[in-house]
């Protein structure tokens, strides 16, 4: 078998380093670890001296309930990120088709709502949902109140995204389909957007992360998720450093999946970054 001459961008980006600046750069990894665990020590040794590690701030934890009550916020927030997820993939392809159509009336306006959406905070339009929606007589339920906002403000970044991936088909393609006498949509459905999928989704799951990042402004609506139970425990047991500790471990646990199933996916379908 003949290997590809073809480099990705990583191999085009980064230069393997020659003996000296491997040297240079072990002693700089030994140097950081060394910083880390010494901040680490500081760190503990604080929590000790102010009592932040007696038992009565862990041993809750050792309680089923508690591991149940918490299990029920990652449903909450699973349900929330899917959810806005879905809308965000739908709004944004539908933006992505505004943003490459003939028409310049469309490309326009859909250039001014990614724009919008990419440059307001998820915060703001989480409380336009929940203070300035009802003013009109819009009743939602929280998981709504969150999925929405989350997902409007994902929108533009799935849309760019997506056209990126339309972009990287190569357009002899559709050159070559429209010769043969199919219709532009047919190509766009059959030939152009099925690729384009493939190119980007580990952009799309890593997007996904962002999304369950942003479900945990769900506190401002009362929605029960992760970060809302997390807050009755502390309310409960007067235990913020631990609750919020076992809580960004979980977090950590889900974005670790979530960018390990990007590379998986990107692996699958041989798709170079």
């Amino acid at each position: 078998m003949k290997k590809s001459n073809r480099k990705s961008i990583q191999n085009v980006l980064y230069e393997n380093p020659g003996p000296r600046m491997r040297a240079r750069i072990r002693a700089a990894t030994i140097l950081s670890l060394f910083l880390l665990l010494l901040l680490l020590f500081f760190i503990v040794r604080q929590f000790l001296i102010t009592g932040q590690l007696d038992a009565r701030y862990w041993s809750f934890f050792l309680r089923p309930t508690t591991w149940r009550f918490l299990g029920m916020g990652l449903l909450g927030t699973v349900e929330a990120a899917a959810l806005g997820g879905i809308v965000a993939l739908v709004s944004g392809f539908f933006l992505m088709l505004a943003r490459i159509s003939r028409f310049g009336t469309l490309r326009f306006l859909s250039m001014i709502v990614t724009e919008f959406t990419r440059g307001i905070p998820t915060l703001l339009f989480i409380y336009f949902f929940f203070l300035v929606i009802p003013q009109f007589g819009i009743k939602m339920p929280p998981l709504w109140k969150i999925a929405l906002p989350v997902a409007i403000s994902a929108s533009g970044i799935v849309a760019e995204v997506l056209r990126s991936g339309v972009n990287a088909v190569p357009k002899g393609q559709r050159e070559a389909a429209l010769s043969l006498g199919m219709l532009e949509h047919v190509v766009f459905i059959k030939i152009i957007f099925p690729q384009a999928i493939r190119f980007v989704i580990p952009a799309l799951i890593a997007e996904l992360v962002i999304v369950v990042k942003d479900t945990s402004f769900a506190y401002v609506v009362s929605f029960p998720d992760l970060m809302q139970n997390a807050k009755v425990l502390i309310s409960n047991y007067d235990a913020l450093l631990s609750v919020y500790l076992v809580v960004a471990v979980i977090y950590i646990v889900i974005n670790y999946l979530l960018n390990r199933l990007s590379l998986f996916a990107a692996s699958k379908m041989k798709i170079e970054a």
